[in-house]
């Protein structure tokens, strides 16, 4: 790829200030500058009255549900009764996992999502076709004493295959990478939860695991009882020594502590001690807002300024359009422009390095700055904020670059 240049009416770097009237200049999909017009080098591509951004970062989705039209049962379903719709959709005849994987990847890429973080179910597929970069958490399920050697095995049989499918892909722009998912408390037993971080330290590899998501969660673990037990019961999963009475999403995250890289989905319900843990844990552990479901089911307010007032790095995700009509982070970030009250700047950039410092790829992905990938996208600038021009834009960006290769054009209507 030969060296070439890109200038906007504003760059944002995300790790500095807005800077007006800026070239980018890309050689081999990697930023080598970023400056005025005297650094350019190459062929110069001016954008014109648009923003130039990182691409954005979608720290946590089940892209196996990407093919479903609206989500699963209706606002205000509770947790267990959802987890009933998903288990029904997933022995839905001719679902297609894979396919839907595709879709969904090729959707986020649309709405300017270059990295994603996926609960997966499988061993990873060989997408070699332009695609986001993908850390692929292999899910484990596993509630019961019995099933405990049997789900071990099984997730270090996919962790495998995984690696050797990555090993055997060729050479691509496109970066894949694997990590481990214990589900939730209330499907993988806590000896289990320590077998997994204790692979998870033995590979060098992230973790992300559903945790303080909803009240009967925190009743299952506080006195196991409540509509889980109930699931669990109807699923023949249940076990009665398995979660110790009074247990608190703190016992969990104190095992998660414990691994390379750690990420909480969801977090809706962490308690002010459990939020400082997480804070005096910033360097390894994350956790990830997903805005539009939190609202589908209508749990209460998120604590994000909370959250973030205390030191906790907090990235955005999408979910799955079982819970989500699209796979759309800018639509995330608007939901939190409404419901939070932060600048656009700081949503912006939850949006795009504080995912790519969740996923573990800040040294890569996150930020305009040089040396990292050429992954890019480039919205109208509708507002004298740049930032706010970001948030104000209804639809996908109007361009896409992954490693400095076009994506997605489309001219400002």
């Amino acid at each position: 790829m030969t060296k070439f240049s890109i200038t906007a009416r504003w760059v944002l770097p995300i790790d500095g200030d807005p800077l007006e009237g800026a070239v980018v200049t890309i050689d081999d999909g990697v930023i080598v500058a970023v400056g005025d017009r005297s650094t350019a080098a190459g062929p110069v591509q001016d954008l014109g009255d648009v923003v130039l951004l990182p691409g954005l970062v979608n720290a946590h989705t089940h892209l196996e549900f990407s093919q479903l039209r609206q989500p699963l049962g209706k606002p205000g379903t509770s947790l267990p009764d959802w987890i009933r719709l998903v288990i029904v959709d997933r022995k839905r005849t001719g679902r297609d996992p894979r396919a839907s994987i595709v879709a969904g990847l090729q959707e986020s890429l649309a709405c300017g999502v270059t990295a994603l973080g996926d609960i997966a179910t499988s061993p990873q597929s060989d997408l070699s076709q332009p695609l986001p970069h993908l850390l692929a958490f292999q899910e484990v399920i596993g509630f019961s004493a019995a099933r405990l050697e049997s789900a071990f095995a099984e997730v270090r049989q996919r962790l495998g295959d995984s690696r050797d499918s990555t090993t055997r892909r060729p050479a691509t722009r496109r970066v894949a990478a694997i990590g481990i998912s214990p589900h939730a408390p209330y499907t993988v037993h806590p000896q289990l939860l320590e077998l997994l971080v204790d692979e998870a330290i033995a590979q060098d590899l992230p973790v992300a695991m559903h945790l303080a998501e909803s009240p009967a969660e925190l009743e299952l673990l506080a006195d196991g009882t409540g509509p889980l037990r109930e699931l669990l019961e109807q699923r023949s999963m249940w076990d009665a020594a398995a979660i110790p009475p009074g247990s608190i999403p703190l016992d969990y995250l104190r095992v998660l502590a414990r691994a390379p890289r750690a990420i909480v989905v969801h977090g809706n319900y962490l308690s002010a001690a459990e939020i400082e843990f997480l804070a005096r844990q910033r360097a390894r552990m994350s956790v990830v807002y997903c805005p539009r479901t939190h609202t589908y089911f209508q749990h209460a307010p998120y604590p994000l300024n909370t959250m973030l007032a205390a030191g906790v790095r907090v990235a955005l995700g999408t979910d799955s359009r079982a819970s989500n009509p699209d796979l759309c982070l800018l639509n995330e970030m608007r939901c939190v422009a409404q419901r939070h009250g932060l600048s656009p700047t700081e949503i912006v950039r939850l949006g795009t390095l504080s995912g790519a410092e969740a996923l573990g790829w800040s040294s890569h992905i996150g930020s305009i700055t040089p040396g990292k990938w050429a992954d890019l996208i480039a919205v109208p600038c509708g507002a004298a904020d740049p930032a706010q021009a970001v948030l104000q834009h209804e639809g996908p960006p109007l361009c896409v670059w992954l490693r400095g290769q076009p994506i997605v054009a489309k001219q400002p209507d």
